[in-house]
Formats: C-alpha cells, sequence, structure tokens
C-alpha cells in the first residue's frame, strides 16, 4: 500500500530527474527549428496494443498512429475514413456490409484490405482482455471480397454506429502481428495512422509522420510524447516553455484553473474537448454493511455535488448525476438523487445508525490522480459537520494500478474511480459497468459488474441494457433512462461529476483541437507562421 506524501524529498528527486532526463532528448535536437512538437500527459504508457490498451495516454496515441472505420463529424454523423462509405445493414439488423477504401498501407508498407481488417477484429476477439467493446455482439467476421468487409451480429445494435468510430478496434498489420493473433505487443505499434511510432520508452514515446498516408499529412514534422506521473513538473514545463502543449488529465485542480485563466489573458492557447469522461463512487454490494440498499442509498443522499466540485475543481468539474455525460442520448437526466443530509439521516436511522451508533466508511483513492484525494477529503469532512452522529469517513490511498487489479477481488467497501466510454455512445457507459453474466439475485458474480467492483445487478436488468442497444429512437432513450433508474435505486455507483478535457498551447502554436470521441488531434498542432 502506497500512502500520498508530496513532501517526500527523495520522490521529488526522481520525478525531476526523469523530467530533466526526457526533456533534454528532446532540447538536445533543434525542434524549434523545425515544426517537431513536444506533447506531455500524465501517467506511463504500459501498451499500445488496441486489443488492450484503455488508459487516456494509449488511447490518445493511438488515435494519432491508427485509424477507424469511421469517425463522428460536429454534428454527431457518421463519416467513412478507412471504410469507402456507410455500413449497409441487411437481415434484419444481423448483417452488416462495409466497403473499404483501396489506397491504404501499413506502416511496414503492407496493403489494408479486408482480410487485415478480419484479422484485426477476429485478434481483438481472441486476446479478449477488453470484451466489454464488443459486447458478444460479433458471431462472425467475413471477407467475401478483397475490399468488402461483413459482419455477423448476434443480436442487432443500435450503438453499432459509434462502436465502428473506437479506436480499439484501429486495424494492424497481419504481417507485423502474425506471432500475436493471441497475446499482447505492448511496445510496438503497426497501423494506418497518419504517425508511425519510430521509439517506445516508458516516459517518451516518438512519433514520425508516415509519408504513405492516404489521408491528410500531419501539419507538424512530427510528436514527442512525454508522459510524467507529477502533476507540478509536467506544470512547470509548460510555463517554463519546455514542451509545446500539455493535456488536462491527472493535472492538480489548482494549477488546471491557473492555466485556464493565463489562455483567458492571452498568454495560452487552450482547447477543450467534449465532456465525456464521469467521474464517480463505486460502492460494494456484496458484503456487509454496503449489501444493504438503505445505506447505499443513504450515501447517495450524503454527497454534496455541487460544493465538492467548487472545493476541488473550482467548477470546472461539472456535478453529475447520471452514469451517460449530457450531451449524449439519455444523459440529460439526472436519475441520482441530489444532496439532502436530512434524508441520508432518516435512511441511516432506519438502518439502524444515529443512535449512538455509526456507519463507518474506508474510502480509497487513488494516489497517482491528484483530484481524488481532494473530493475524498472534501466528503469526508462535508460529512463530518452534517452527519457525524451517523457517519464517518475513513479515508486511505492506493496507486491506481493497484486498484485496478484489486477491484474485481472486492477489495474496496468505497472507491473513486472514472470512466470514459470507448465510443461516444450511452451503451459504452451502461454496459461496462452494469452488464452481468452470472447472477444470484441482486449479486453478480461473473461480469462487467464484477470487474468493475459492485458485484450488483438486479433480476432483468441485463435483458433491459440488452434490450436497450436494439432499440431505435424514443424507444431506446425510454429504455436508457429505465435502466439509468433502476442503477440509480441500486446505487452500487455514485456519479460526481463530469471531467471536460483540456489542452493548453504556447502562443506560437495554433488551438488544440480535440475530435467527438474526446481525443487531441496531434496532426492539427502546429506553429503559427
Amino acid at each position: 500500500m502506497h500512502r500520498f506524501n508530496r513532501c517526500d524529498p527523495l520522490r521529488w528527486t526522481k520525478v525531476l530527474f526523469v523530467l530533466v532526463i526526457a526533456l533534454c532528448q528532446v532540447a538536445c535536437q533543434p525542434p524549434r527549428q523545425s515544426t517537431r512538437l513536444i506533447v506531455a500527459s500524465a501517467g506511463k504508457i504500459n501498451s499500445l496494443d488496441p486489443a488492450k490498451a484503455n488508459t487516456f495516454g494509449a488511447l490518445q496515441l493511438l488515435s494519432a498512429l491508427g485509424d477507424t472505420l469511421y469517425r463522428l463529424n460536429g454534428k454527431g454523423q457518421l463519416e467513412p475514413r478507412l471504410a469507402a462509405a456507410h455500413p449497409q445493414i441487411s437481415d434484419g439488423g444481423l448483417t452488416v456490409s462495409i466497403p473499404l477504401r483501396k489506397d491504404v498501407l501499413f506502416h511496414d508498407g503492407t496493403p489494408f484490405n479486408a482480410a487485415a481488417m478480419a484479422f484485426s477484429l477476429q485478434r481483438f476477439q481472441r486476446i479478449d482482455a477488453l470484451n466489454y467493446v464488443l459486447g458478444g455482439r460479433i458471431a462472425a467476421v467475413e471477407t467475401p471480397s478483397p475490399y468488402l468487409l461483413r459482419l455477423r451480429l448476434t443480436r442487432p445494435s443500435s450503438s453499432l454506429d459509434g462502436l465502428l468510430t473506437s479506436i480499439n478496434l484501429t486495424p494492424v498489420s497481419p504481417t507485423a502481428y502474425a506471432a500475436h493473433m493471441d497475446e499482447a505487443l505492448n511496445k510496438r505499434f503497426i497501423g494506418t495512422g497518419p504517425y508511425r511510432l519510430s521509439s517506445f520508452q516508458a516516459q517518451q514515446q516518438r512519433l514520425e509522420p508516415f509519408s504513405d498516408y492516404w489521408g491528410i499529412p500531419s501539419s507538424n514534422a512530427g510528436i514527442n510524447f512525454i508522459n510524467l506521473s507529477n502533476s507540478t513538473a509536467l506544470f512547470g514545463a509548460l510555463r517554463n516553455s519546455e514542451v509545446d502543449v500539455l493535456l488536462s488529465d491527472s493535472l492538480d485542480a489548482d494549477q488546471q484553473r491557473l492555466l485556464h485563466r493565463l489562455a483567458k489573458q492571452g498568454k495560452l492557447r487552450e482547447g477543450e474537448g467534449p465532456p465525456l469522461e464521469i467521474g464517480y463512487i463505486t460502492l460494494l454490494s456484496n458484503a456487509a454493511p454496503l449489501n444493504k440498499p438503505i445505506l447505499r442509498q443513504a450515501l447517495a443522499y450524503s454527497i454534496n455535488r455541487a460544493l465538492i466540485s467548487e472545493r476541488v475543481s473550482y467548477g470546472m468539474r461539472q456535478p453529475q448525476r447520471s452514469l451517460i455525460p449530457p450531451n449524449l442520448p439519455g444523459g440529460e437526466e439526472s436519475p441520482w438523487p441530489s444532496y439532502s443530509p436530512q434524508k441520508a439521516r432518516e435512511q441511516l436511522k432506519q438502518a439502524g445508525y444515529c443512535k449512538n451508533k455509526q456507519l463507518t466508511l474506508p474510502l480509497t483513492f487513488r494516489t497517482n490522480v491528484p483530484a481524488d484525494k481532494l473530493l475524498a477529503l472534501t466528503w469526508q469532512a462535508q460529512v463530518a459537520q452534517d452527519l457525524s452522529d451517523c457517519l464517518t469517513i475513513n479515508i486511505d490511498g492506493i496507486e491506481a494500478i493497484t486498484v485496478r487489479d484489486q477491484l474485481d477481488k472486492g477489495a474496496f467497501q468505497a472507491v473513486i474511480l472514472e470512466w470514459r466510454g470507448d465510443y461516444p455512445d450511452p451503451e459504452a457507459y451502461l454496459t461496462p459497468l452494469l452488464s452481468c453474466n452470472k447472477a444470484k439475485g441482486s449479486i453478480c458474480e461473473a461480469g462487467e459488474a464484477v470487474l468493475s467492483g459492485s458485484f450488483w445487478t438486479k433480476p432483468g436488468l441485463n435483458k433491459a441494457l440488452r434490450r436497450s442497444d436494439q432499440l431505435r429512437g424514443l424507444e431506446r432513450l425510454q429504455q436508457i433512462k429505465a435502466v439509468e433508474r433502476q442503477a440509480a435505486e441500486g446505487a452500487a455507483y455514485l456519479p460526481v461529476w463530469l471531467v471536460t478535457p483540456r489542452a493548453w498551447a504556447q502562443l506560437r502554436l495554433a488551438k488544440p483541437e480535440f475530435n467527438n470521441n474526446g481525443q487531441l488531434l496531434l496532426t492539427k498542432l502546429r506553429l503559427l507562421n
């Protein structure tokens, strides 16, 4: 167990040493005399395999190294990328035919075609590290002609359009990955994107423009992508002009606030992406004491989201009472209850507390996510002020990687997490948290609800979730809302806030731009004349 310590001099020395080394590697070159840029982000990237990558940094890099079959434009409409035209749906929604471009090469010079796309999808299914992405929807992948891909689905899927924009389904070269059909290739990537990967290290990845790219070429001469876990080091690197662009992920709230102010004053350029990340708290529902729904519901009433948003993020993270972002269908409603210490007290009393007896809640935060500890401290202090005779929150910090490894073991009664869908659709938020393959009453024994650490389900919920992905229009919207209402009643997850991705650039660069999947468009980063 690792506890957070801002004042650990040895830790700071190590962090600053890593930063100096990483920056020296690029500073010794002539980046300012070319259009090669330095982009900084938080956290290490352990895998660039599309079948395994699930962190912000990894997906950000994959979006520059790989292509998707389709993308969503500014109006939310599907646009072909590696596909040559829109998908053709037939057989009652069970068959999807996708014509492919004929002018695309992989970074190793081999051609992209239907066989390569089929190889990539089948490899993704075999490795099965991110099974929630496909959700068992694809029964078979066929290649009736060299540039026609055919998907046979297990069921009609209304979220298919969004799925086809997922960067996790970017194709990889069958030649380069032939020996890795059943296992991840973590430190290499051979795809079709506008950049190729020329170097991979723990703290830095080097991207070169791909000269044979089929689409619009990069506006810069390449990217040095630097990854560090220390927010202060990242902040200082931008302020001292040692990096060209800084991404906001895991940056301290006070530093984000200052950068936002500097951008308003015209001293930096700031870009914002769509708010697609939900911060939430998972509650363990299969063990005492939180196996009692009334206690989880009491906790849902006890959290003051507006206060947390203001104290922790200075209002830059909006309070959220839904598992679905508000810009997606179903996300405009807020089925989780508003803050009400009176109702929290009533329910705690019904459960036998508040009468010389307190509920003690161990709350775990991730030590390498700056906002986590502040959220935990704010909730703890607020409960001590409003419900001290009924509820006590004890907080403890653990590294994020340890949290991920222990979630499915039921190690945490309450833990702060976040989720960002792999594509912009409600299904990409509800299924990874709520789906369950094997249940006993309200306890999930196998499925995504186990992997997410809640172990919560409800009879009929999984069927309703599947049905929502087979409906369209108003019927689908109503079903999604019904699923969310059940999740809110179960209160195994407590959505807290909505995170908007931001990037800050030096004034010599154009304003950073994001795509509709929330990734920074590295190819559009450019120096101004």
